[in-house]
């Protein structure tokens, strides 16, 4: 393991990397999976307290093949998930994996949407998503697009909706191993270390509800967060789009103001 520059490649290198070692790399994260699955059910948890008003759909970042991190998150009632990862052959294989729950436009039940390639170039409406999960994903961002994609995170959530992801305790610009797993799997991570990780999420306009240093299986410790998105003069209330959303006629004496207001109201 070494700490050098960031190199021009890296992202085809990981994805390269990913691809080899797909399989090698499913068996080895199974060990990982209870740390995870209980920042899933601490998300879950906390949206049951305030359920959402409408379908809830769920972004994860680094979606791998799918289990048990997607399928968990398809297990919430009625849960639209949009899963995303930079391999070829992971998304490949959550496909085969989640057959069952049918991607959009498949004619199933249209509440899984897999998307392959660089989470730096995804683009959603801004109040999309009511949770974004992020596990061991976001650490292999370079630290500068690690910030830009928690400002884009920030953007996607609903008011009240949950970030959860794990970054590096330590402050590293760049580490690298030329053989990570097996031969062929070069890997990058980095990281802003624990307090300027926490600074920056609270700079994108997001509350830290729990961070953690917890270590995993293989000796290693992580950040783990859950951030929530702030509510704004309503609430955690989305303000309905005019243009998309059906609502009743205004009465003549009704201000769009005091709607707003009565919307509000319905939801306490």
């Amino acid at each position: 393991m070494s700490q050098i520059n960031v190199p021009k490649d890296v992202k085809e290198r990981i994805k390269s990397s990913y691809d080899a070692i797909a399989q090698k790399y499913n068996e080895w994260t199974r060990q990982h999976t209870p740390l995870r699955l209980e920042f899933v059910t601490k998300v879950f948890e906390l949206l049951s307290s305030s359920p959402p008003s409408q379908q809830p759909h769920f972004l994860e970042l680094g979606c791998g093949a799918g289990p048990p991190i997607t399928q968990k998150l398809l297990s919430y009632p009625e849960a639209r998930v949009t899963a995303n990862d930079i391999s070829t052959t992971q998304v490949k294989l959550a496909r085969s994996n989640l057959l069952g729950y049918g991607e959009e436009n498949a004619g199933n039940e249209e509440r899984l949407t897999l998307l392959e390639g660089d989470m730096t170039k995804l683009s959603f409406p801004d109040q999309s998503f009511d949770a974004v999960f992020a596990f061991y994903s976001l650490i292999h961002l370079p630290r500068e697009e690690q910030t830009e994609m928690i400002g884009k995170i920030s953007r996607w959530l609903k008011p009240g909706g949950y970030l959860v992801a794990n970054f590096a305790e330590h402050d590293s610009e760049a580490i690298v191993m030329d053989k990570w797993l097996d031969k062929d799997d070069w890997m990058f991570w980095s990281g802003w270390g624990k307090e300027k990780t926490l600074s920056i999420i609270e700079e994108a306009g997001l509350e830290v509800v729990e961070s953690d240093i917890r270590m995993d299986v293989v000796d290693v410790s992580f950040l783990w967060v859950i951030a929530r998105g702030r509510c704004g003069m309503f609430g955690c209330m989305i303000v309905p789009n005019y243009s998309y959303v059906r609502r009743p006629r205004l009465h003549a004496n009704l201000s769009v103001g005091r709607y707003l207001l009565m919307l509000w109201t319905r939801q306490q």
